[in-house]
Parts: C-alpha cells; structure tokens; sequence
C-alpha cells in the first residue's frame, strides 16, 4: 500500500530535522526539501512543533522496532536479549543514515521538561528503559531497575561517543561493558 502524503511529508520531515535539526529547519527549507507545499503542510500540521512531534513519534516507532524487537530476533532468553540490544545500537549506530539520537538533539532545543516535544524525547527514553527492566526482571536481575539504568547509560553513552568520536569502537565497547554488568546483575 502506497503511504499517504501526510505519511510522506512526516517521512521527509524526518529526514530533515534529523539531519540539520529543529530551530535550524524552517518551513522554507522544509518545502524546499520535501517539495510539499506550505499550504498542504498545513494541511496535516498547524504548526511545525505539531510536524515535529509526528516526526519523532515516527522515529520512535522506528527505533521501538530495531531495539526492542531486533533483540528479541536475536536471543531466545531475557539475559541474551539484554546484551543482543547492544548488537542493534551497532547496527544502527554503523548504519549510513546514523546521525546521533534525534530524541537527545530535541530535548536540547527544547530543554524546558514541560514543552510537548522535550515531552515526547524522554517517553522515548522511558520506555526503552522500561523495556530493559522489564527484561531484566525476566533475566532475574538482583536489582532490575538499576542494571536497566545502567545499560541505558551505556547505550546514550554509545550514541554521544559514535556521534563525536566515530563508529568504530562506541557500540562494541558499550557491549563489553554492559557483558560484565549482566553477568554481575543475573548470575544465571
């Protein structure tokens, strides 16, 4: 089924604000980019905030996908798919289109915790971490919610240092680290 024009222009308006961000991208560059027009932009969108929240619900759906379900394709146990959710972070972080997390860049330009889109970064954020507790209760983690944020950690910690130091080593290292701690946190 081919996607809607309003599937097209959050697809399209993603891309951009990934690439070049949010206050940086105006609605000028956002035509100009995605050849939409303003007027059928706000069609579907009263605003860019209301596009940029629809962005980052769609990034968030695509990247449910890869770490939460790319694991689970990965490892048949709780504990494997804890240290295999660090096996997605390289595929994503190796992949061509990886520019950082586009959930840490929104809630750096909209660093107030009440605006809707910082709102909508650290759902993001807590329901990957709930995520993570919840499989390491599975794993029978002494301490679930503290090995979940730990291995978070380790996770943004991948993402900020392949944004600015390279690809190469970020996830792998990440991966190291979080063995060690799964190991600790689920002896079985």
């Amino acid at each position: 089924m081919r996607p809607s024009r309003k599937d097209e222009l959050i697809d399209k308006a993603l891309e951009v604000f990934y690439r070049d961000g949010f206050h940086a991208t105006g609605m000028d560059k956002l035509v100009a980019e995605t050849g939409i027009s303003k007027t059928s932009m706000y069609k579907y969108f009263r605003t860019k905030e209301e596009l940029i929240q629809a962005t980052l619900e769609r990034r968030h759906e695509h990247l449910t996908g890869l770490l939460v379900d790319g694991p689970a394709a990965r490892a048949d146990t709780p504990k494997g798919q804890l240290l295999a959710s660090f096996d997605a972070l390289q595929e994503w972080i190796a992949s061509d289109d990886f520019n950082s997390c586009m959930f840490i860049k929104a809630s750096s330009e909209y660093q107030d915790p009440s605006h809707p889109i910082h709102q909508i970064s650290a759902a993001h954020k807590r329901a990957l971490t709930d995520h993570m507790t919840g499989l390491a209760r599975k794993a029978d983690a002494k301490e679930p919610e503290a090995l979940a944020r730990q291995l978070m950690l380790l996770m943004e910690g991948a993402i900020v240092t392949a944004h600015m130091q390279g690809k190469a080593f970020a996830a792998p290292d990440a991966k190291d680290a979080a063995r060690t701690l799964i190991n600790l946190a689920c002896p079985k």
